[in-house]
């Protein structure tokens, strides 16, 4: 005969409920139903269920039973379910939320979850570094010099960089360039983000390619929706400083959608990189260090560093297997000082918009 003490034990070293529940039950057909509850710590009822069902069904009628409903009264009909299915392979890009605002469905959005998830319909979402490497694949198809993405970065919030630039007066400003087939990059520097130092850059840069043996026709120069892109509008001018330098070299100005900063994500990337591999272990003794050193990050960026998004290779490789016709004074082009640079550089009709309205230099 099993004691309480006993079986305590016995239930303690248990590690499986249908164990206890055949203990409980041949407890209760030896000793009865109420010892058995107080052998195992149970109720007289807990012990009923278990030795009604242990002598009706066997070992079978000791094994959990599914506690779900058996109707749902709110759950949506079949022929609604089936609209939903049939909407969402018509219409892949909409969610449970959009299905039921766009086609007015009598039923929550929860419910059309439901039904999309059981019919595995969901669709898993790319997470970002796939779509990185998607979009990788897509350009590496484009060709080269096909599109020029443009951008500026303030330097004050480097706080490495940010006592040299105040202590030794250098530039506040970068203007960036690179190429989105190669990853080439050429980079400028000034102390303010205004249209006349975007225009000169853009010039110099033009001109530079142009010497190179690039054809500019067939060149997109990609720019946010900035000042210094967009310049100031008067009366007798209908186009921007940068866009009329661009156009003057023959080739094009797109300009990306507002608040949409991923399509320049090629050179929004290399602002991040720049970054960490220059800008935060470097010390300047003046301007003209400063620009030895930028100008031999670019070379190095541009003829040695490899990049991991393009197969491990940089750009100077990518451009020769490509246009091996090029000119090698391509790569060459140092690092820009915009304040420094000639006013021969300016067009009478980019002059005026040096700073805000008046000349930055008196000799202007």
């Amino acid at each position: 005969m099993y004691t309480y003490w006993k079986a305590i034990v016995t239930m303690g070293k248990s590690s499986h409920k249908f164990d206890l529940r055949l203990k409980m039950a041949q407890y209760a057909i030896a000793e009865g139903i109420k010892p058995a509850a107080r052998a195992f710590a149970a109720t007289p009822a807990t012990v009923r269920k278990w030795l009604y069902r242990y002598r009706d069904k066997g070992l079978s009628g000791l094994e959990e039973l599914s506690r779900a409903p058996r109707r749902c009264p709110h759950k949506i009909p079949p022929e609604l379910e089936e609209r939903i299915v049939t909407l969402r392979k018509a219409f892949t890009f909409m969610g449970a939320r959009r299905l039921k605002l766009v086609h007015d469905l009598p039923c929550s959005h929860h419910a059309i979850g439901r039904v999309l998830k059981q019919r595995r319909l969901t669709g898993r979402r790319r997470k970002k570094h796939q779509r990185k490497r998607d979009l990788a694949e897509v350009k590496k198809r484009w060709r080269l010099f096909e599109q020029i993405s443009v951008d500026t970065k303030e330097l004050k919030d480097i706080p490495n960089y940010w006592p040299q630039m105040k202590g030794l007066a250098l530039p506040r400003f970068q203007f960036t360039a690179r190429e989105v087939r190669s990853g080439l990059m050429f980079l400028g520097y000034a102390n303010e983000d205004t249209a006349a130092n975007a225009s000169v850059f853009a010039r110099v840069l033009c001109a530079h390619l142009r010497a190179s043996g690039v054809d500019l026709g067939g060149v997109r120069f990609q720019t946010d929706n900035g000042h210094e892109f967009i310049g100031c509008f008067r009366q007798d001018r209908t186009r921007d400083g940068f866009e009329k330098t661009v156009s003057s070299f023959g080739a094009q100005h797109k300009r990306i959608p507002p608040r949409a900063w991923s399509y320049n994500s090629d050179v929004e990337t290399v602002h991040r990189t720049i970054e960490d591999e220059f800008f935060d272990i470097e010390s300047f003794r003046d301007a003209r260090d400063f620009h030895r050193r930028t100008s031999s990050y670019q070379a190095w960026y541009n003829c040695l560093r490899p990049n991991m998004n393009k197969d491990n290779l940089f750009p100077r490789e990518i451009i020769h297997t490509l246009r091996p016709d090029l000119n090698a004074s391509l790569l060459q082009l140092p690092a820009l000082m915009l304040d420094y640079l000639a006013p021969d550089y300016l067009s009478l009709d980019t002059l005026h918009l040096r700073g805000y309205d008046v000349p930055w230099h008196p000799y202007f």
